[in-house]
């Protein structure tokens, strides 16, 4: 089981889906913040029980638990679908793609994003060095993972290459002899919507992912620093291209 702590992202999971939570464990202190947890695990005849800072710790495996834990069974990431995605695109909804972004805190954070500023769902490849949901992660998510809808892709090159029917593909990178778009908004503005490609910090996209895009989208800065945390990137990318709502 997944153990998922902290208030915000606890109660998003009791707001979105609360039969997935199979044990509650809090701290005095949330009591009453969590009551309305409680009756809906004594509703469905599911342990809960307050407990004390240093046992809540060892339940959470982490002195960062804010309070509350619930455990949870994890669910699958289910396969990408072009031809789901091309409804998507009618209904103008961008979309974040994370190729080989391997720190579960960066999932997490970008997750987190997602869900503050209304994009509705986030791509990961099959990259083996790709983080998938994980107790870190939800953690830094904040419940973030039960407002954005998580799929897998395999074989992204090729599945960006069918994408670019229904969207306009872009992948971060230096340009490297192509020509850049260097405004996210740009990207926004055009006939079809944008699907965003970020790859790991340490060696970008990788080649075959680079080359199924059609846009290379490169955020110029000071020179000063090469580039941005990941996870920063896509916070300013997917504040220039989701509605929220």
């Amino acid at each position: 089981m997944f153990r998922v702590a902290g208030l915000s992202a606890v109660s998003a999971l009791f707001a979105h889906d609360a039969a997935r939570v199979e044990r509650l464990f809090f701290e005095e202190r949330l009591k009453a913040k969590t009551g309305d947890f409680c009756k809906a695990m004594a509703a469905a005849r599911k342990p809960y029980r307050m407990v004390e800072a240093d046992e809540l710790a060892k339940v959470a495996g982490t002195v960062l638990h804010g309070g509350v834990v619930a455990l949870i069974a994890p669910r699958p990431v289910p396969a990408f679908d072009v031809e789901a995605a091309k409804r998507w695109a009618a209904d103008g909804q961008p979309l974040l793609i994370l190729d080989g972004v391997g720190n579960p805190h960066n999932l997490g954070a970008i997750l987190r994003t997602a869900a503050f500023f209304g994009l509705r769902r986030v791509v990961v490849s099959d990259h083996p060095g790709q983080a998938l949901p994980s107790e870190s992660a939800y953690r830094v998510a904040e419940g973030g993972f039960e407002w954005v809808e998580l799929y897998r892709a395999a074989n992204l090159p090729t599945v960006l290459k069918r994408l670019r029917e229904s969207y306009r593909v872009a992948g971060t990178a230096l340009g490297r002899g192509r020509a850049v778009v260097t405004d996210p908004a740009v990207l926004a503005r055009g006939e079809r919507p944008a699907a965003v490609v970020l790859g790991n910090e340490e060696d970008g996209l990788p080649p075959a992912t680079l080359a199924a895009c059609e846009d290379i989208l490169t955020l110029p800065g000071t020179g000063r620093i090469q580039s941005l945390n990941v996870a920063a990137t896509a916070a300013i990318l997917i504040h220039a291209l989701a509605k929220p709502g």
